[in-house]
């Protein structure tokens, strides 16, 4: 396990005497002035009488062309040798200054370094931390005029246990104003931060201190779940043009200081400290590391160019690490769906590979809160009329043409032994699930209302399945789908919550190519017309017409969604 004291914002309402000047405010803050730097000091790994240590530097005053870090141990560790810092020790005392390539430091920039030292007896995390002179607060601090540590101590195993659930006053609005969309208007969904600029809002919307600030109203005296959507790995979406991203295969370095850096810092503000912030981290990326590479039929040049890269695993990593340890934050980790990673060679060598992201670029199993199934899919939460251990005629529901061999045929059941899965391979046992019930209802008058004929396993499978989608690796705006269950806590063993991520009448896609500046391109599996590919195994889409971009408003889904809820409405 990692140890760590991440320096966090603190009040700094320091009079200037008899001159009767002050600290300027932070914008926004009501009066509390940032810090003047942070700093995040992790214990990556520890034997005997050795440890290697990652620090991260963030600076919160004017641009700075080089920088110096001090601090001191309490016991006697010694640094032996370091990266990407000149670091050298005095007794207690140790400086770790800037390389010639990495002296730029600008306002609200981050720097990361790390090094290997020795320790016998204890190893303790140290209390103060200087930058330049100045000192950066860590949890709380130590002075008399730091407050304690805004964050509360430590997390609580399922966050939206006994909370509400912030609704998206924007998707809200969206909403409400379809007719009869005033019925699911009030539910939480997910805010998608799905490119730099949703961080401070595009095209006037609202950026995430606007949400923030939003959720505290909507709080009130007790406890509120924030769902945000991390989401803008470099080559995002391998598999998947309508829901590409803006940055490029190789653009690592951006993903962590132009997009992660930033919003780790704006959860980081004291401010926001009261509320349960749940991340989705990084939907549609780990999976397709398993499942579209070579050689297998389905892989894909993007997909084999990330998982050679490993962008992917460092992107998901360092997401992990810098927004999974102040206590109110909770990460849940992307795991495809059922129809995706249900088969034997995808299971648990999905479960490896999320493991191997957790333990990248300083992260650790602990910064995962738990994992997410169904993420903007549609597969059916319990196929109720058929099991995998049914036989018709001497074959296995297994050998039907919809299941196909795999292990699941929902996602509750999937969900389940994937918790399991990850338990088993390291993580830890209270780990959580959430199950994007947004769109997989699958109500209305093609609903089976009992088991199929017996006739042979494909007439009984495809007669009583609730999930009515033409083949299961089926995505994109799908005909015939609807609302699944509401959201809510704690609705089966093993299961934090049912959640509705993807915002209801939200597109996936454009049914044919789009021009834009959202670095969207055109998925033919979004397109009606598309009779399919090794991924669907060849059959029709199953797409609705006239769609436009991916996360774009899409009317006449959202109002198929409502026809055909299950529950209906």
């Amino acid at each position: 396990m990692s140890r760590t004291r991440t320096a966090l914002l603190a009040a700094l309402a320091l009079v200037a005497g008899a001159s009767g000047t002050a600290l300027a405010a932070a914008p926004g803050d009501a009066g509390i002035a940032a810090v003047p730097c942070t700093v995040d000091y992790k214990v990556q790994n520890q034997w005997d009488t050795g440890f290697t240590a990652a620090v991260t530097v963030t600076n919160n005053t004017t641009a700075k062309s080089s920088w110096s870090l001090k601090w001191a141990y309490a016991g006697n560790q010694k640094v032996t040798s370091g990266w990407n810092a000149k670091i050298s020790q005095s007794g207690t005392a140790v400086t770790a200054a800037n390389e010639s390539y990495n002296g730029t430091l600008a306002t609200g920039g981050s720097v990361s370094f790390g090094f290997q030292g020795t320790y016998s007896g204890t190893n303790a995390v140290p209390a103060t931390f200087t930058l330049d002179g100045v000192t950066c607060n860590v949890d709380g601090g130590t002075g008399p005029t730091d407050p304690p540590d805004p964050g509360g101590g430590t997390k609580v195993d399922n966050p939206y246990s006994g909370a509400k659930v912030y609704v998206n006053p924007e998707w809200s609005a969206k909403a409400a104003a379809e007719p009869g969309g005033s019925r699911i208007s009030n539910q939480p969904t997910g805010v998608w931060l799905d490119r730099i600029a949703a961080i401070n809002g595009v095209n006037g919307g609202m950026g995430l201190r606007a949400h923030l600030d939003k959720a505290l109203e909507q709080k009130g005296s007790g406890e509120l779940v924030v769902q945000l959507v991390i989401y803008n790995l470099p080559g995002r979406d391998c598999a998947a043009l309508a829901s590409n991203g803006e940055l490029g295969a190789t653009e690592i370095d951006k993903y962590k200081t132009q997009y992660i850096d930033p919003i780790a810092a704006i959860l980081a503000d004291p401010k926001y400290a009261s509320l349960r912030i749940v991340n989705t981290i990084e939907i549609d990326s780990l999976p397709n590391l398993v499942t579209n590479v070579s050689p297998r039929a389905t892989a894909t040049a993007n997909c084999d160019t990330m998982k050679a890269n490993g962008n992917y695993i460092k992107g998901v990593g360092y997401a992990l690490n810098k927004l999974g340890d102040a206590p109110n934050v909770y990460n849940y980790v992307d795991a495809g769906h059922h129809g995706w990673i249900g088969w034997d060679d995808n299971f648990s060598a999905s479960v490896q590979t999320i493991k191997q992201a957790a333990t990248a670029e300083g992260a650790t199993v602990n910064d995962v809160q738990g994992f997410i199934t169904n993420t903007a899919n549609y597969s059916a939460l319990k196929e109720q009329y058929f099991t995998i251990n049914d036989s018709v005629g001497g074959k296995s529901v297994r050998e039907s043409k919809w299941v196909d061999w795999n292990r699941y045929t929902d996602e509750l059941s999937f969900a389940q032994a994937f918790r399991q899965e990850a338990v088993n391979q390291g993580f830890a046992s209270g780990v959580g699930m959430l199950i994007d019930t947004s769109r997989n209802g699958w109500g209305g008058t093609a609903r089976p209302t009992g088991p199929g004929a017996t006739t042979d396993v494909d007439t009984y499978v495809n007669g009583g399945r609730i999930d009515r989608r033409i083949h299961v690796g089926n995505w994109c705006n799908q005909s015939g789908a609807g609302l699944g269950e509401r959201p809510q806590a704690s609705p089966a063993a093993g299961i934090d919550a049912y959640v509705w991520i993807k915002p209801p009448g939200e597109s996936d896609g454009s049914s044919s190519a789009i021009a834009n500046d959202e670095g969207k391109g055109f998925d033919r599996m979004c397109d009606p017309t598309y009779t399919g590919n090794p991924r669907n195994n060849n059959n029709m889409s199953g797409a609705l017409p006239n769609a436009p971009l991916s996360g774009h408003w899409f009317s006449a889904q959202f109002q198929q969604l409502m026809q055909n809820a299950y529950p209906a409405l």
